[in-house]
Formats: C-alpha cells, structure tokens, sequence
C-alpha cells in the first residue's frame, strides 16, 4: 500500500482572462504512487500545479476527477483517518498571534487528540532550534522562527507522511541545514517525506526519487540517479565580464557573470571558448562538471515546451 496515492486527478479553475464558462486544468489527470519510507521530491517551474495536489492531498481543495489517499485513506471519503496520517508544512506563514509557541503546538497537539506529548513537544523545539523561544508570543517571531514552528506544528501529531511545501523558502542557511537535519533522521525512521523546491541541490542531495511537473502534468519521473545519468552532457562553466553576443548567449544559461553551456567532447568544449575569445571577451576561471539535476530539469523542460508528453516516466 502506497504512502501517497494520486489516481488520474484533476483540478479545474474558471478562467479568468477566457470566455465565459471556459476553465483550465491546473493539475491535468496526475497518476502517482510514493511507496512508504521514500523520500520523494516533486518539482516544477511556478504554476505547475505542485501546489494544488498537496492541497488535494491535504483535503484543502476538492478535485476535480480522480482521487488521492495517505496510507489507504481516501482524502475525501475518511478525511479524518488520511489527516491524521499527514503533516504538512504550507508555503505561507500562517500562524496566531495569540499564543507562545509552545501553546501553539499544544493546541495543535489537541486538534489531533494528542494529550501528554511535552517530552515529543521538547524535542521538537530542541531539534529545530526553538527551545529559546518556547515562551515567546508568535507575533514577536523573525519570519524564519515562524517557519520553524510551522514545521514542528506539522510534525506534533508524529505523522508517518510528511508534506513540505517549499519549507526552507527565504530562510537562512543555519534553518535549512538543523531542519534538513532533522527530516533525514524522521525519514531513516520510516517517515515518508514528500517535497516541494526550488532549490534543487536540496531535492539532488536529499531525493531518493523525483518527479517533474510542467502545465499540470508529469513530463519526468524516475530515480534522482537514473535523471543524473540519463543527462546528455557535462557542463562548461566560467566567468566573464560583459555580455556575450546574442546568438551565443542563446545556447548559455547565464546568471550575472557565471556562463554555462552544454558540452558534450572536447571540440563543443573548444567551439565555446573559441567564440567567446572572438567576441573580445575573456573566459575565467573556466572548469568542466557533471550535469546537476538543475541541468536536467532545465533539459526537462525546454524538451517539453510545445508538449505535454514527458519522457522518461514512470509510474
């Protein structure tokens, strides 16, 4: 039995911008399994939909078609049991402002009926740094503290399906590492982790398998090593000062002065830099690297601009 259970669903907003009565499918006939103990990444540009089905997921949202289950629980038809299956931290910080943080996670510890869990409520906030703001009102937090108890509100209730919604998003690196730190070892425990990110060295590093939506669809899905080595080339990487002509920069992915291109041999090696050195500009600190998953993601979705047929998936 599947952690996760995505059977063909779908989910249809009302156009705004098209005529009357005309919709679009966010999420567009989804079939996906993610078995126990996985911890599973799924990515997409904005817009993708990645959103929408955790919110499915979560019983936030009604589907269109199809239907989704944590661990055999229906979202819909036993909402209840497939709630307390999961936890999920949301993109957006939504907290009250009443409370201290250690309130906040005995409440929520209630909405689960969970009693006497002070020793797990501890360890939560030793575990995500939060031990020293146990007693401090929710209003008084830094954005990143209060998506640190957003994380430890999910995990109150010791769900064996974790959901996190782009949870390290504008945070500081000491979060990202103590949480990712912690999530590793809930997982190497059992817990099955299902992410969203845009920071896709965390998806390479943490992934054991991962899935790519574009326009509501899944264009990839295979094992995080199996993208790696099916990548068409290594990468040239170097820096240079000033803009490279048009048709070249065409072919880069360019972030301020860092230029990347596609090489395949040595002569695609020697073609680039013999064009960058024609057009007066020089190349520094120039190396070669194996393709990374933003490398394969970008390949992903360039090969899927004009359709919605993927390669390489898997059920």
């Amino acid at each position: 039995m599947p952690a996760i259970s995505f059977q063909s669903i779908s989910k249809a907003y009302s156009s705004p911008k098209g005529p009357s009565g005309a919709t679009f499918l966010a999420v567009d006939h989804v079939s996906l399994a993610i078995e126990e103990g996985e911890f599973f990444g799924l990515l997409g540009p904005n817009g993708a939909g990645k959103t929408t089905m955790i919110s499915m997921l979560a019983g936030l949202t009604r589907p269109s078609s199809g239907s989704a289950s944590v661990l055999g629980h229906d979202v819909q038809r036993d909402f209840a049991a497939a709630r307390r299956q999961l936890g999920v931290v949301p993109q957006e910080l939504v907290f009250d402002p009443f409370f201290n943080v250690r309130e906040a996670l005995r409440i929520q510890s209630g909405y689960f009926g969970v009693k006497n869990n002070e020793a797990w409520i501890d360890e939560l906030l030793e575990s995500l740094g939060l031990a020293d703001k146990a007693h401090a009102n929710m209003r008084q937090l830094s954005g990143g503290m209060k998506r640190r108890v957003l994380v430890a509100q999910a995990l109150v209730h010791k769900p064996p399906v974790i959901v996190l919604d782009e949870p390290t998003a504008g945070v500081d690196v000491e979060l990202r590492q103590t949480l990712w730190q912690f999530i590793a070892k809930l997982n190497k425990q059992g817990h099955t982790v299902l992410l969203t990110t845009h920071y896709l060295e965390e998806a390479e590093a943490l992934c054991g398998r991962i899935a790519m939506l574009k326009s509501g669809r899944i264009v990839a899905l295979d094992h995080t090593s199996t993208l790696l080595k099916a990548a068409s080339s290594n990468v040239l990487r170097f820096k240079v000062d000033g803009e490279l002509p048009p048709a070249l920069a065409a072919q880069a992915r360019i972030t301020g002065r860092i230029v990347q291109f596609p090489a395949h041999d040595a002569l695609e090696i020697e073609h680039f830099l013999s064009a960058v050195r024609e057009s007066g500009l020089v190349a520094q600190d120039v190396e070669i690297r194996k393709a990374d998953l933003e490398d394969v993601f970008l390949d992903v979705m360039e090969q899927n601009k004009g359709s919605v047929h993927g390669v390489g998936v898997t059920a």
